[in-house]
């Protein structure tokens, strides 16, 4: 993989490369940056050059205080333009979702396909709740280090422990003995996260109402009904939004987190076969 910070005319901006062939563009979701691979999982590099930049706030992409997913998806061009790519498939996953309906809207000659993974789709969390509230607590500039740093610690000793505790933020089924290649893969994913400041940006992020409905390329929207992070509800307003989408809702194990489990590959093979028809 292939690490660059680049200075584009609409910022500077951190990214990552690796594969060649048909371009994907991942917008990760919350606490992420260009190093998570999870998302890849399934694709080809010898098929697909997967290219996911750390969105503003997050690793090495700086975030003013007046980004927001419009200004995102502007930087998001500039770097396909220092690219000399002319058009790709765009993968949104959670808290990517609202940039990606930016970028599509607004650059439709830039998007082939749009794919919305367990994708915020409107308005997410309320101010006045209690998610909101602990994400401001815990996740804020000044803490999130020390937290992410916690967690990290505690998971190389109780990492079952630690998984436990963490799989009902995700999925709404039960609690039940979780698999041992579930749980390393949680924490191979939790080895990159800092919240830095795009978490706090992220939760207070909006689009125009109106905006998601100028989308016209074809569209994936792959969701959980068990996600107990992002709603399914996201995932229905996207659909009925957007002409030419396909919802497909999933009755997974992990919920917002498809990527995991048994039952991964199925919903993997989903987004792929979209991706090559």
């Amino acid at each position: 993989m292939k690490i660059e910070i680049i200075n584009t005319d609409k910022g500077q901006i951190e990214y990552s490369i690796v594969g060649k062939g048909k371009p994907l563009i991942f917008l990760h979701g919350g606490h992420s940056n260009c190093k998570e691979t999870l998302f890849h999982k399934g694709f080809d590099t010898n098929k697909y050059m997967l290219i996911t930049p750390s969105r503003p706030g997050y690793g090495k992409t700086p975030l003013d205080d007046k980004y927001t997913p419009m200004k995102t998806a502007d930087l998001i061009v500039a770097l396909l333009n220092y690219l000399k790519i002319d058009k790709v498939v765009l993968y949104a996953i959670s808290a990517g979702g609202l940039t990606s309906i930016e970028l599509a809207a607004r650059y439709p000659e830039r998007v082939e396909k749009l794919i919305l993974a367990s994708a915020v789709s409107m308005k997410w969390l309320d101010k006045d709740g209690k998610v909101y509230k602990t994400a401001k607590k815990l996740f804020n500039p000044k803490t999130e280090k020390i937290v992410w740093g916690l967690i990290r610690f505690i998971s190389r000793i109780f990492p079952r422990m630690v998984a436990n505790n963490f799989y009902p933020q995700f999925s709404k089924n039960d609690a039940h003995q979780l698999e041992k290649d579930d749980i390393k893969e949680l924490h191979a994913t939790f080895k990159h996260y800092h919240s830095k400041t795009g978490f706090m940006s992220d939760i207070d992020h909006h689009v125009e109402q109106d905006k998601i409905s100028e989308i016209q390329c074809p569209t994936l929207i792959i969701h959980s009904k068990n996600d107990n992070s992002v709603p399914y509800e996201h995932a229905v307003y996207a659909n009925k939004m957007i002409k030419k989408s396909k919802l497909i809702g999933l009755n997974n194990e992990w919920g917002h987190l498809f990527w995991i489990g048994k039952d991964s590959n199925e919903s993997i093979r989903t987004t792929i076969t979209f991706t090559e028809e």
